[in-house]
């Protein structure tokens, strides 16, 4: 299936229409960018069991340019069992001893791993950590020989993930519209904030 070009659609009534494009992957990809285009000025840990202010900077310095709003809104108890699964695993890309960006792998559901969220804080885009970092988490994902490897994307997202995802190895399956209340209008706890 060939994904739309379709953007993040009309606001009507505080509500935006959203192209959500889901996408699977069912084996390992050849080509991977596993090494960083910085060499030794990157790294990448797993980050056992954060915090939740430590989770909630990630997510909304990484999320807040493309409304991430759904772990906003979530209460803190709720979120502090989903991030201390052991079957969750949260990653930090770190660029000379700072946070640049996070990928979080679900594997709840396995033999399913879902790639819940990944991306960069906004100083950090443009500079090919992106591919890196998705290419790393991808080759993370099938250390564990799921029997697919999904993600999924939608237009309010950097313009640019559904086409990385797509040269990194995963295929567009499906696609959705939908309306979602556009998170600029509804009250969300501060952004740095580690509390609701």
């Amino acid at each position: 299936m060939a994904p739309k070009n379709t953007s993040s659609g009309k606001e009507i009534d505080g509500l935006l229409d959203v192209t959500v494009t889901y996408l699977e992957m069912y084996a390992r990809p050849q080509k991977l960018m596993l090494n960083s285009p910085y060499s030794n000025k990157t790294s990448l840990v797993r980050a056992y069991k954060p915090t939740i202010s430590f989770y909630r900077y990630l997510y909304n310095s990484v999320g807040s340019p493309w409304l991430w709003w759904e772990r906003r809104v979530m209460p803190d108890e709720t979120l502090q069992k989903i991030i201390s699964d052991e079957a969750v695993e949260i990653y930090v890309l770190y660029f000379e001893g700072v946070p640049a960006g996070y990928a979080e792998l679900d594997r709840r559901n396995e033999p399913v791993i879902d790639l819940a969220y990944m991306g960069l804080i906004p100083e950090f885009t443009g500079c090919k950590l992106g591919p890196y970092l998705l290419s790393a988490i991808i080759d993370i994902a099938w250390s564990y020989a799921p029997e697919k490897l999904s993600v999924n994307t939608c237009t309010l997202d950097h313009p640019k993930a559904l086409g990385l995802y797509q040269r990194c190895g995963f295929t567009p399956v499906e696609q959705k519209i939908k309306s979602i209340e556009d998170p600029r209008l509804i009250s969300l706890p501060s952004f740095q904030s580690g509390t609701d």
